[in-house]
Order: structure tokens, then C-alpha cells, then sequence
């Protein structure tokens, strides 16, 4: 009884709960209004993010400077960030800036000290490779460049507006494409901040292109933010939508994909029966006349019929065919694991997809990163009790000493707790060694490694060590659960068999179909990841992910009939294999969008990439291994239960 309450304990010491400053984002006049300052980076490179005064701009002349005579320093304050947030790769600094509601005062300034030659040259050096920064007010995020590389500036007159539509096409600029460019900053901003009634609902900031001011040694730079108050009739819960590309999200080609892989399954459903269902019933029918003749007594019938009815082909292998895999431990603790993911990815995916109920996830800051993490906690439980199950379900088909068999136990519940989380550790602390080394903001504070550790160790392990326990238990004492019985001795394997009754030559296959049905998806959440559009069209997740589910499945059980067919009874690694083996067309197709799709450049940005894309794609080689065993497996003892063996 006590566990619960360790784990809720735990829950609640790892993840607090945090007051956004204004929870009913509703303001009064003159109330104080939040702008936090968050990062500045080049926008090729999203995980190369910096904290926002790592350019040398200055802190406003305010009540809040941390020089002010009586002022309370919030310039130096930091807002406090969730799990996901910091994840995520956020870092809140108040800005300084004193803004009042629906207060239109003079502008606030500064002016730094003169540049230094150093200065001068980060300034430089983030213009010409298309710096911006990132702020936040009353949670709306807005986006402002940091200058422009122009021959001169005097002409200037218009206002250039720095938003995410304008960024998408910012390219860096090399050194020998600046010639006589010379780079400049803009000094003066103007934040328009659209209200209705007592809440903003949208803001918009603007560079005004007239304050663009040389950056040299010496030179001293005064910056100013004007605040604008606009009254608009926009409805508060759709602020939001304006950052959202339905365009492109839900442009034709989106739709027109999701149906096409609709109707190929369908169509392959239909396929797949017919021809299993045609051919399992002439092996039926042959197996069946086999077994009369062998009870009958007319011995001439029997030689007449002999060659027609042959007994061969996947019957043959029905006494070895439920036999062990090799390295039990290790196959069980990576099918309970696959579980685990397979519903991790699924709640994920309804928590995003009910967020009319309770939120888009979109909206909030790290909230995916922080679903993830209490699923997967809360979710250990499934990697135990199928990973337990599993292996006490097969650990009767093989002649075990009992103290070797509690060795096996041990070594598949450890494997099941450390497996996956050692691997994820392990890219991380290289990514992490990678931001300290560059003095990015993406780099995992010692707090939240210290809050997931105890996360770890307080709910992920004991829930795992819990449900290994409950799956070794469950259905004690039942009788075999396989239908047919397991020789002492294993038959030999031929191997004079054709390409497509080998697993090599048909677990590619079986992967490239898997791919071919979720790539256009693919390219979504991809461009998502790395291109600042925010994903929002999770039905459309939902929907591929069924339709993931079953081609899997489908072509795993193709692959297992044929290998069962060429009497290789070794079914249960090429049954994860075919599902895995789309992890593989994932991670290449990863290094085709990296090379062709975006302009990321740089070891750190090269790093974080394929760190991340190697994440991806080891988890839904996992989450995909596991839906194509659990249907080969499904598809196995059918067959077997069906036939009349000896």
C-alpha cells in the first residue's frame, strides 16, 4: 500500500507546480506586464541558441537595472522553467523593461559603453549569419532579427517587421558574399501589443529600419523599445492560431497522403487475407487428408496418395517452432520495452489530440517534452509486466537449472529498467558535453538531471520491478500456453533455400513498405523539429500511427510465413526484425532531409541532429519490432492451433 504514495510523493517533489505570473491572463490598468527575454541564435541552426545577453546589448534604463538606486534587480531574475521547458531548451531572463497595461509611455532606452574590437565582432559575426531573438510576453512568443548586412543606411525610412514569416527565409550569408556589406543593428523596436478588453491577444514586434546603426569599435549603441497598445475584436482562446501554418500542415498533398496509405491498406489487408487464407487452406486440406491416411488401413492408398500430400513446409517445424529465442533476457526486456513506447507514443499522441479539453499543447512550452516524460515514468509498469510475462512464457521451452533460470529473472528485469534509459543517457551526456563546450542554452541543468534521476529511481523503477513481478505471477499454474509442444531436440535449419525464404533478403522489404506508409508524415514532423513551425495536427498523427500499426504487422506476418515455409523456425527475431528494420529507412531518410532540406551547419548543430535523429529512430525501431512480433505472434499460433499434428 505504500508504493502510491511514494510515487505520487515523488511525482510532486519532480514536478511542482509553477504559477505563470498572470494564470487568468487577465490585466488591469497600469498593471505590470512581463517581458522575458529568452534566446538569440542563428536560425539555421535551432539547438545553436544562446542567452539573449551573450551580444553585448545593454540592460534598460528602468527601475529594474540592476543598477537602479532602489530598484529590485529583476533584471537579473530568471523565470522558473518546468522539466520540458528546460528540455526544451528555454532559458526566461526578465528583460528589464518596466511595461505597463494599456500605458503608452516614452521609450525606454539604453546605451552601451563603447565596443569593444571583440564586441564588435560578435555583433558582426551574429549579423551576417542571421542571428534573432526570441521574447515572450503574456506567453505569446515574438521573434525580432538582429540586423542586416546593407552597403549603408542613411536611406533608409521604412519598418521592417521581424517575424517567424520573415525568418523562414533567412539564409547565412558566407564570407565572400559580404564584399563591401557592412553589418549593421537595429537599435529602435516597436512592441505592438493588441488588446480586447482586460487580455492581450496578439503581439507584434517591429524593427524600425531608420535605427540601423553601423557596429564598429568604439561605437556606441542606444537602443530604444516603444510599446504600442492597439485594440482589436480577436477572441482570446484563438491568439494562438496566427502561429500555426495551416497552410502548410494542412495543405492537399497532407490530406491526399493520409488517404493514399488509407486505401494501400486496405487494399493490402484485403491482399494479405486472400492469399494466406487460399494458401493456409490448401496446406489445411493437405495436412488434414495426411492425417486420415495415416489412421486409415488401405495401404495402396496411402502409396497412391503419398506424393500429393507430402508433409512439408511450415507444419513440419510445429515441434520447434515455439521454442526459446536466443538471449531470451535481452528479446524479453526489448518487447517490454517496445509496449512500454507503444503506449507511450499512444497517450502522448489522445493527450495532444484532447487538448481542446485541456489545453493545446502547442501553446505551452515544453508541455509535449513534459507529457513524455510522465508517460514513460508512469508507464514502466507495462515494460515490466510484459517483458516478465514474456519470458516466463518461453523460459518452460528451455532445460534450465532453477538457479540459472532466477539468473535469467534478474537479467531480464535489470535489462527491462536500464536498457533504453542507458542508451538515451549516453547521447544525451555527448549532447550536453557538446552545448557546455559552446556555452548554449541547450545544455541540462544539474537540478533537472537531479529531479530525473529521482524520477527514475523513485517511480520508473519500482513500477518496473512491480510489473515484472506481476507478469512472472500471472496465469500461474495454467497449462501450456503454446498449442503445440517443443522437441527436446531442434531440427536442423536448410539452407538451400530461395532469396524470399530468408530473413536477409526479406526484412528490408518489410521495412521499406512500413516506411513507404508514414514518410509524407515524416516530412511534417520533421519540418516541425527543426524549422520553428508548430506541430497542431495531431489527428492526423493519430491516423498515421494506426495505419503504421497495422502495415507492420501486416508485413511481419508475410515475412514469418515464408520463413516458416522454408522451415526456419527462428521466427521471433525475424518477426522484430522486419518491424525494426523501418527504423533504418527512417534515420536515412533523416540524413537525406538534413543534407537537402535544411541549412544547418556546424559540429554542434551536426551533433544535435543526428543525436536526436538516432533517439528517433532506435525508439520506433523498438516501438515497431514489438506491433510485428506481437502480430507474428498472433498469426503463429493460430496456424498451429488450427492443424492436426502428432
Amino acid at each position: 500500500m505504500r508504493l502510491p504514495l511514494v510515487v505520487a510523493a515523488a511525482a510532486a517533489l519532480i514536478f511542482p507546480s509553477v504559477e505563470a505570473d498572470n494564470v487568468d491572463h487577465r490585466y488591469k490598468k497600469d498593471e505590470h506586464v512581463e517581458l522575458w527575454v529568452n534566446k538569440v541564435g542563428p536560425y539555421a541552426n535551432p539547438q545553436e541558441a544562446y542567452e539573449y545577453y551573450a551580444l553585448p546589448f545593454c540592460a534598460p534604463d528602468t527601475k529594474h537595472h540592476p543598477d537602479a538606486p532602489g530598484g529590485g534587480g529583476r533584471f537579473n531574475e530568471w523565470k522558473g522553467l518546468s522539466i520540458g521547458e528546460s528540455l526544451g531548451g528555454h532559458a526566461l531572463r526578465h528583460s528589464g523593461h518596466d511595461i505597463a497595461f494599456l500605458k503608452d509611455g516614452d521609450p525606454e532606452t539604453c546605451t552601451t559603453k563603447a565596443l569593444t574590437q571583440d564586441e564588435a565582432d560578435h555583433f558582426a559575426k551574429a549579423i551576417q549569419h542571421r542571428w534573432f531573438y526570441q521574447m515572450y510576453l503574456d506567453d505569446l512568443p515574438v521573434w525580432g532579427m538582429v540586423g542586416e548586412m546593407l552597403p549603408k543606411a542613411d536611406q533608409l525610412k521604412s519598418k521592417e517587421k521581424d517575424d517567424l514569416a520573415r525568418l523562414d527565409h533567412m539564409e547565412d550569408l558566407s564570407d565572400n558574399e559580404i564584399k563591401d556589406l557592412h553589418p549593421y543593428v537595429y537599435t529602435k523596436r516597436n512592441l505592438v501589443i493588441s488588446y480586447n478588453k482586460d487580455q492581450i491577444v496578439k503581439v507584434d514586434l517591429e524593427s524600425d529600419t531608420s535605427s540601423l546603426q553601423e557596429v564598429k569599435a568604439g561605437a556606441q549603441l542606444e537602443f530604444a523599445l516603444h510599446v504600442q497598445y492597439v485594440e482589436t475584436v480577436e477572441e482570446f482562446h484563438s491568439r494562438f492560431d496566427r502561429y500555426l501554418d495551416h497552410e502548410f500542415f494542412k495543405h492537399p498533398i497532407h490530406w491526399f497522403s493520409l488517404f493514399n496509405a488509407f486505401m494501400m491498406v486496405l487494399f493490402l489487408m484485403g491482399l494479405v487475407a486472400l492469399i494466406l487464407l487460399r494458401t493456409l487452406k490448401k496446406d489445411y486440406a493437405r495436412y488434414g487428408i495426411m492425417h486420415d491416411l495415416e489412421e486409415g488401413d488401405d495401404m495402396d492408398e496411402k502409396e497412391a496418395l503419398q506424393d500429393k500430400v507430402e508433409d512439408s513446409g511450415w507444419k513440419q517445424v510445429h515441434g520447434d517452432v515455439f521454442r526459446s529465442p536466443s538471449l531470451l533476457a535481452l528479446f524479453s526486456a526489448l518487447i517490454g520495452t517496445g509496449w512500454q513506447l507503444v503506449v507511450l507514443t499512444l497517450g502522448v499522441i489522445v493527450f495532444a489530440v484532447l487538448g481542446p479539453l485541456h489545453g493545446e499543447v502547442h501553446e505551452g512550452r515544453g508541455e509535449v517534452m513534459q507529457a513524455i516524460i510522465v508517460c514513460y515514468a508512469f508507464s514502466s509498469i507495462v515494460s515490466g509486466y510484459t517483458s516478465g510475462n514474456y519470458f516466463k512464457s518461453y523460459a518452460g521451452t528451455v532445460q534450465r537449472k532453477g538457479k540459472e533460470t532466477s539468473v535469467q529473472w534478474q537479467q531480464t528485469m535489470a535489462l527491462t529498467v536500464i536498457l533504453l534509459p542507458t542508451v538515451t543517457v549516453g547521447v544525451f551526456a555527448t549532447l550536453n558535453s557538446v552545448a557546455l563546450a559552446y556555452g548554449t542554452i541547450n545544455s541540462i541543468p544539474f537540478m533537472v538531471m537531479i529531479k530525473l534521476f529521482f524520477l527514475w529511481t523513485l517511480v520508473s523503477i519500482p513500477l518496473c520491478v512491480v510489473g515484472t513481478l506481476l507478469g512472472r505471477h500471472a496465469h500461474k499454474g495454467t497449462a501450456n500456453p503454446f498449442p503445440c509442444r517443443v522437441n527436446a531436440i531442434p531440427r536442423p535449419i536448410p539452407e538451400d533455400v530461395p532469396w524470399y525464404g530468408k530473413p536477409s533478403g526479406l526484412i528490408p522489404l518489410a521495412g521499406l513498405l512500413s516506411f513507404g506508409s508514414i514518410f509524407i508524415e515524416l516530412y511534417y514532423i520533421l519540418t516541425s523539429l527543426w524549422n520553428y513551425k508548430f506541430y497542431h495536427v495531431y489527428g492526423f498523427l493519430l491516423g498515421v500511427y494506426g495505419i503504421l500499426t497495422i502495415v507492420v504487422g501486416m508485413t511481419s506476418i508475410i515475412v514469418v510465413y515464408f520463413c516458416l515455409n522454408a522451415e526456419n523456425y527462428l521466427w521471433q527475431w525475424t518477426a522484430f526484425g522486419s518491424g525494426a528494420s523501418t527504423s533504418g529507412y527512417v534515420f536515412l531518410y533523416g540524413v537525406y532531409y538534413y543534407i537537402f532540406k535544411t541549412h544547418m551547419h556546424g559540429l554542434l548543430q551536426m551533433t544535435f541532429y543526428f543525436g536526436y535523429m538516432t533517439l528517433i529512430a532506435l525508439n520506433l525501431g523498438l516501438l515497431c519490432g514489438t506491433l510485428g512480433h506481437w502480430a507474428a505472434s498472433k498469426f503463429v499460433k493460430a496456424i498451429f492451433q488450427n492443424v492436426k499434428v502428432d
